[in-house]
Formats: structure tokens, sequence, C-alpha cells
């Protein structure tokens, strides 16, 4: 079963979005905002091409995305200051402000380009993958195992229905709040075309353990290996994934906030609504 410091490592192979952090005493004077960039970067450890990180993910609508830095990139330098690893990027974008433009060299099918970005402020997690996800169409889950109910292969074969696609854990406190209340969606507007399905990166059979003790009726899936959790940049759990009848995300959540209850069920009352999609 992994416990909350098994998901903080699951992500080391990846310095997620804080690719652009300021030092802990700016952070202290709390007026100071973070600069950002938006990049995800691989691992730690020497680049098989030489110099340089890769660039791992970039998030729509980021700094880097606007420069037309690219998933698959290496970086090679950074304001003229040569990347061994990825911290170097770290500290030297912390050495800047929001407004602050920097170039960026990086390698892209075997040759050197260069690029100037715009550094904005931190986005908050929900601002990030709402940034990321929403109007777009969802990313399809792979290396998953259904541990309980019906899950179904692809996001594909969701099309026309409503999706709401929860990240979770057994010990996640919220988590245990949201399911019973996704649960009740699930039994009040299932047959009205509403799928609720739950995403887990513990063993599947703890998951399907726990979903019996506790009687989820909606589809659970084990994602173990961490590669749907990772493609949806989910950092934090639980978080809730809104897919309209298209498959296009609508809202992304994170967290439990009992003040949007009522506005979850709204909005799937309205997506309900919508027209079926078409081919």
């Amino acid at each position: 079963m992994l416990r909350p410091l098994a998901l903080v490592a699951m992500w080391t192979a990846t310095v997620a979005w804080s690719v652009a952090l300021v030092s802990d005493d700016a952070r202290a004077q709390g007026s100071i905002e973070r600069p950002w960039l938006g990049i995800a970067m691989d691992a730690e450890g020497p680049h098989p091409a030489g110099p340089g990180v890769r660039v791992g993910h970039v998030v729509r609508g980021s700094p880097a995305e606007k420069a037309g830095v690219r998933e698959g990139d290496r970086v090679v330098r950074i304001a003229g200051n040569t990347v061994m690893r990825s911290a170097d990027v770290v500290q030297t974008v912390a050495g800047y402000a929001v407004g602050d433009s920097v170039d960026i060299a990086f390698v892209r099918a075997g040759k050197e380009q260069t690029a100037r970005a715009t550094l904005a402020a931190f986005p908050s997690q929900d601002q990030m993958m709402r940034m990321d996800l929403v109007g777009t169409f969802a990313p399809t889950w792979k290396d998953v195992e259904v541990a309980s109910g019906a899950f179904p292969p692809s996001i594909a074969s969701l099309r026309g229905r409503v999706v709401l696609l929860d990240f979770w854990a057994t010990w996640c406190a919220p988590c245990r709040v949201v399911i019973p209340k996704l649960d009740d969606l699930q039994s009040r507007y299932g047959a009205q075309g509403l799928s609720v399905l739950g995403v887990s990166t513990e063993d599947t059979q703890d998951v399907a353990l726990f979903a019996r003790r506790i009687a989820m009726h909606y589809g659970v899936a084990s994602d173990r290996h961490g590669s749907t959790s990772r493609t949806y940049g989910v950092v934090s759990l639980p978080t809730l994934v809104v897919i309209d009848k298209r498959g296009v995300v609508r809202d992304v959540s994170i967290g439990y906030d009992p003040m949007g209850e009522a506005r979850l069920e709204s909005t799937v009352r309205s997506l309900l609504a919508e027209p079926a999609a078409t081919n």
C-alpha cells in the first residue's frame, strides 16, 4: 500500500511544477511572488546525449509553452548558465522576479535552439491543473488494473456520458469524505448518463478490499505505477476531474471543500443536459 511518503516518492522522477522556486527567506517575507516557468523535468542524473535535462512536460499556457519549449526538449542553458541537473534550472529561475525574461537554450532533434520566456507568478495547484487540462480532451488512462466494479478500458468508450474521475487513496482522510458523496451522485444520476470512476495508486488488492468494505458503487482501478496519475498531473489527493460528453475536461478541483458540493452537483446536472456527443 502506498502511504503519503510513498506517494511523494512516486514523483521523484519529475521536478513537478516547481521549476521556479524562490528562497526560503523570500517565501518567509510573504510579499514576493514566486517566478514560474512551467516545465517539469526528468529525474536527476547525466543525460545520455550530454549536458542538460529533458523536459518531461510543459504546462499549457505557461511561460515555457508560450516561448516554444516542448516536451522532449533538452534544456542545456538557462539565462546563460549551463544546466547539468534540474536543480540548476530551479536555482537560476529563483534568482529572477515575476515579469523578468530569461533565455532558454535547448536541443530538439539534435539542433540547439534558443527561446525567451517571460516568467509568470507561480499559480496554485488548482490553477495549474486547470490551465493544463480544462478545455482539452481528457487523457486516456493507461496501465491501470480494475479493482472493483466496472472500469471502462478508455475514456473514449465513455463518449456521450459525463464522467467524474476521482484520484484518491485509502489513507487520505478528505478522500474518505468525498467518496460517499460521489457514490450518491452515481446513484442519483447514473441512469441519466453519469459515470463516477476512482483511481488509486495503491495495490489492486488493497483498493478492492477497501471498496468492498465501504461499498463503493462505482468503478475503481489501481494505477499502481502512477502512469495515469502522472498523465493527469496529479500531485495532491483527492483530485477530481470533470469530463463532459465529448470527452473534454470542464473542471478540476483539488481537496475537499464542503461549500463546493452544491456547485459540483449543479455542474453535473448542467453537463447532463448538454446535447449528446456526435462523431
